[in-house]
């Protein structure tokens, strides 16, 4: 790979990353010539990494751990920080100054609403006794269906006051959607809006509350207690066939001398439950703990250089990881920034107003956010100074080297631009930015710090500077601790560790530079991925199932003016002709019952879907033959020349 243009080198070495560099030199009398030695310690002795970055990072800590890691037979058997005991609402509260603001949240009609942190916590500890009124306790879940504003943040931290676990999906999710995910969970309390803002217009959701509602009631052995209704946009007039509603404006108020109760959890129990996107059947759920809060506070101190005086703000949606991510710079006594709505209405203007009114230091996006305004020509910087702007973050998609080239000619020459890539499986990270070295275009600046981030070749040989798996040999905090429901640890194994023995297998295709950075290629399954928003093929297929007038259909991602269009080719009924107006009832059932960033750029007409000898469809097969790929092992396939009609489609190459 040839060396990339640099776009933009640091000013100064005075860095929360240099600093911490700097202790562990001293402390060990230790001299780091860069970055790359940096990491290669950080990897090599990770154990001692971690247990420097607890104590020099201020964690909270109810008790110690007895050591840093107890290993298991098997990678996914390892225990982080045994014995420990900790809060993680605790250590997201108790951090920045009483009078500082916590959170400041924009709407899209324009409203505001300003938390300080003393604010927050009384939000917080007026949440955490209704939860306790209605037995809320240590374990149980609590489940989210909550717009990017402070009520999904206090949601969160009253449920983890009190140990329980948090999960939550975006109001424009489908009903069918929104129970895949937290049907397999059994919450307790769903705590919800009645209604959200999208493109200036008012959505209600209270017919999906009261389906959900109620089949949540009606999960085997339930502990379903109440649908605590937030009034977002307008109080709701009629709670209807909803199940054990109650207003969220009737909680009883806090008495002055009331205190917050953390309740004291260890690092192997939950906090978080992460749905996977749900590509062959339902979604995953992914049980994560305290190591996350301790991988967060690494990757938003070192990596992205947030300290506690700065305005942080992430556009994001309450179903995708970046909002757990980004909740975690209070755990920095920073301010975090929320918007609910379409960041392009009435304008483009909307974020960067926001960033210029509000001083943003840290300004967290998508690449396909970025590729839009790209493709409509918005100069940022005509408009906006932007003059505390230090760092610009995208994620979700791999942001093309044209993206690069548009952030620092259009939005501001000055900043670090930090395209980030982990993923949902870790809620963090395993390469991203960096603020003492350059920005090279096209590429992430550099691995984390004590992630063993390595690629494998076909061979399951370590390579340099060509195209393989991203693997991680060697465990790290933000591992998963299980998944729901899955005892025996078969699904977990199955789903990182199947590929190589004892070793994560996170399904990106990347390569490593000459400059000691990364690229990834995207996902090296099946996920569908356009504008950066994962997205799961069962969830289309138990909708396109349901239409009497499609007999069978598969769903690929095909790579698409630096981005991935979902492309749905479907086998239509007896006596069926795909139609305009058999398209638009599709694509309409698809956006209603899951959510619009599901519908598929083309609907296409196929006579036949291939499938293996086992009953299985092969959509990575037909996503080969539509790029002109050779599928070679066509052997697995019950009905090979199906993939003949997938080959040299006009409408595909437009």
């Amino acid at each position: 790979m040839a060396t990339q243009n640099i776009l933009w080198t640091p000013h100064s070495n005075d860095t929360n990353l240099s600093r911490f560099q700097g202790h562990l030199e001293t402390k060990f009398q230790k001299s780091f010539s860069d970055y790359v030695s940096f990491h290669k310690f950080s990897v090599e002795q990770y154990e001692l990494f971690w247990k420097e970055w607890l104590f020099y990072s201020g964690f909270k800590l109810h008790k110690e751990p007895e050591k840093i890691i107890k290993h298991g037979i098997h990678f996914s058997k390892s225990i982080w920080l045994p014995g420990a005991l900790y809060n993680f609402a605790e250590n997201l509260l108790e951090v920045g100054n009483s009078n500082d603001l916590a959170l400041v949240f924009y709407s899209e009609d324009g409203q505001i609403q300003r938390l300080t942190y003393a604010e927050l916590k009384q939000e917080v500890l007026k949440l955490q006794k209704h939860l306790i009124s209605l037995g809320v306790k240590k374990g149980d879940r609590v489940v989210g269906l909550v717009p990017n504003a402070p009520i999904s943040t206090i949601g969160m931290l009253a449920t983890t006051t009190l140990g329980a676990i948090w999960s939550s999906a975006s109001p424009d999710f489908g009903v069918r959607g929104i129970l895949d995910r937290f049907e397999q969970i059994n919450p307790k309390v769903l705590i919800s809006v009645e209604s959200y803002l999208f493109k200036g217009k008012q959505i209600s959701i209270t017919d999906k509350l009261e389906e959900v509602s109620i089949q949540l009631t009606n999960t085997k052995d339930s502990e379903f207690k109440q649908t605590l209704v937030y009034d977002f946009v307008e109080p709701i007039k009629d709670f209807g066939k909803i199940n054990f509603p109650f207003r969220y404006s009737e909680i009883d108020k806090t008495n002055p001398s009331d205190q917050l109760a953390y309740t004291s959890i260890s690092f192997s129990d939950p906090v978080y439950i992460m749905f996977s996107s749900g590509t062959t059947g339902l979604p995953k759920c992914i049980v994560q703990g305290g190591g996350v809060l301790l991988n967060h506070t690494k990757e938003l101190s070192l990596h992205c250089n947030v300290s506690k005086q700065d305005r942080f703000f992430y556009y994001t949606t309450c179903g995708w990881m970046m909002w757990n991510w980004s909740q975690s710079v209070l755990a920095l006594g920073a301010t975090l920034y929320q918007f609910d709505g379409n960041p392009f209405h009435p304008s483009w203007e909307t974020l960067w107003s926001i960033a210029e009114k509000e001083s943003i230091n840290v300004f967290g996006t998508s690449a396909k956010y970025l590729s839009v305004l790209e493709e409509e020509k918005v100069s940022v910087q005509t408009k906006y100074s932007l003059s505390t702007l230090k760092v610009i973050l995208s994620t979700g998609s791999p942001l093309p080297i044209s993206g690069f080239r548009y952030v620092y000619e259009n939005i501001k020459k000055d900043v670090q631009l930090s395209s980030i890539s982990g993923g949902t499986d870790l809620n963090g990270c395993f390469a991203l930015g960096n603020p003492i070295l350059p920005v090279f275009e096209g590429q992430i600046q550099c691995k984390g710090l004590a992630m063993d981030v390595q690629v494998f070749d076909d061979m399951g040989k370590s390579v340099e500077n060509q195209k393989g798996e991203l693997v991680c040999p060697t465990p790290f905090p933000s591992m998963p601790l299980s998944f729901w429901n899955d005892e025996s640890g078969t699904k977990y194994k199955s789903a990182y560790f199947e590929t190589y023995h004892n070793i994560w297998c996170h399904g990106d295709f990347a390569s490593t530079t000459p400059e000691n950075g990364l690229v990834i290629y995207g996902r090296s399954d099946a996920t569908l991925n356009p504008g950066g928003v994962r997205i799961g093929t069962a969830d289309i297929y138990s909708v396109v199932s349901t239409i009497p007038e499609v007999k069978d259909s598969v769903i690929i991602g095909q790579e698409y003016k630096d981005d991935v269009r979902v492309i749905l080719f479907v086998v239509t009924a007896d006596g069926v002709t795909l139609d305009e107006s058999l398209v638009k009832k599709i694509k309409e059932r698809i956006k209603v019952e899951t959510s619009p960033r599901h519908v598929p750029s083309l609907v296409l007409s196929v006579p036949e879907i291939p499938y293996t000898v086992n009953g299985k469809k092969v959509e990575i097969a037909v996503k080969q033959t539509v790029a002109g790929v050779e599928v070679k092992n066509k052997n697995a396939l019950a009905n090979p020349n199906s993939l003949d009609y997938f080959r040299d489609r006009k409408e595909l190459n437009v």
